[in-house]
């Protein structure tokens, strides 16, 4: 495809932006899985080339995050690597009206017309979608089966879809492994969900990351020269038992799990945190384990 100026003129000023949200960040604090080792952006990017999958949690709609996400995403463009991107917020059945948007076929709003867009600021999470530079071969990819699946799924569990519904399933579909459900039960036993419907909601938890580690290891197979960011809810990427297990699970399958490896980001929002709270989200569970390989501290 032919670039015009106005678009070349979008790429620069989008290259820019992020180089002075990346010497921002550099200033942020990092921690690895331990907890108590304190490190720096580099050392994290020494431990991320190509062929590995870098699985990024954030907290919904936080600026400060976004930050943080485009930091990493320029500091991989520094040191060489090709970088495509993965969206938790954009379906795979949308895939191309986002290749049409970053390519600058689609205006945003039409974009966000024809994709459904709703809820958080769309400001917050298109600058991780324009990252990749179509004109290195880069990607930028929407990951997520759609909402009125994953609903029906809560609600009625697999025998609820239409053969059509199905067809969007990943093949062989596999719910997360048992620590990920206790997990997701103590965070949704809170009485608004009655427990007998729970584990429908699992499946549909579980719905979202085996969609994702299939799409994920879909791209990664076809494309091992790349490092591929995931950017996803801070619940999926905790402790590993989400999108990282189900991708490990499919690289396994795929006989790639020698070839293409995870690392993981987790984020922590420190407002309002004692110290003491603090610790205990940094440090390993005894039950959970680590927490990931790498965590930030974000501040408001």
């Amino acid at each position: 495809m032919e670039y015009n100026n106005s678009m070349l003129i979008k790429y620069i000023s989008i290259i820019f932006s992020f180089f002075f949200l990346s010497c921002a960040t550099l200033n942020a604090q990092i921690y690895k899985s331990d907890g108590v080792t304190q490190v720096e952006l580099n050392d994290i990017l020494s431990e991320v080339t190509a062929g590995t999958v870098l699985v990024v949690g954030e907290m919904h709609g936080k600026s400060q995050v976004r930050d943080q996400h485009l930091g990493i995403l320029s500091a991989l463009r520094a040191q060489g690597a090709r970088v495509s991107v993965g969206m938790e917020f954009f379906n795979y059945t949308d895939q191309i009206d986002v290749q049409n948007y970053r390519l600058g076929q689609l205006t945003e709003d039409d974009f966000k017309k024809q994709i459904k867009w709703s809820g958080f600021d769309f400001s917050l999470y298109k600058s991780q979608l324009l990252f990749p530079d179509a004109r290195l071969g880069e990607y930028g990819l929407g990951l997520n089966m759609p909402r009125s699946i994953t609903q029906i799924i809560s609600k009625q569990g697999l025998s609820g879809l239409t053969p059509e519904q199905a067809q969007l399933m990943p093949p062989d579909f596999t719910v997360g492994r048992d620590l990920y459900r206790k997990r997701f039960y103590d965070l949704m036993s809170d009485g608004h969900i009655p427990f007998d419907k729970l584990e429908n909601y699992f499946i549909a938890q579980s719905t979202w990351d085996d969609t994702m580690a299939w799409q994920t290891v879909h791209f990664m197979k076809h494309h091992p020269d790349h490092v591929f960011v995931i950017f996803v809810g801070e619940f999926h990427v905790q402790y590993g038992g989400g999108l990282p297990h189900r991708i490990q699970e499919r690289l396994v399958k795929e006989n790639l799990n020698h070839k293409i490896k995870i690392k993981t980001i987790s984020q922590i929002w420190t407002e309002n945190l004692t110290q003491e709270e603090l610790r205990g989200e940094l440090i390993p569970s005894e039950e959970y384990g680590s927490r990931a390989d790498f965590i930030f501290l974000v501040n408001p």
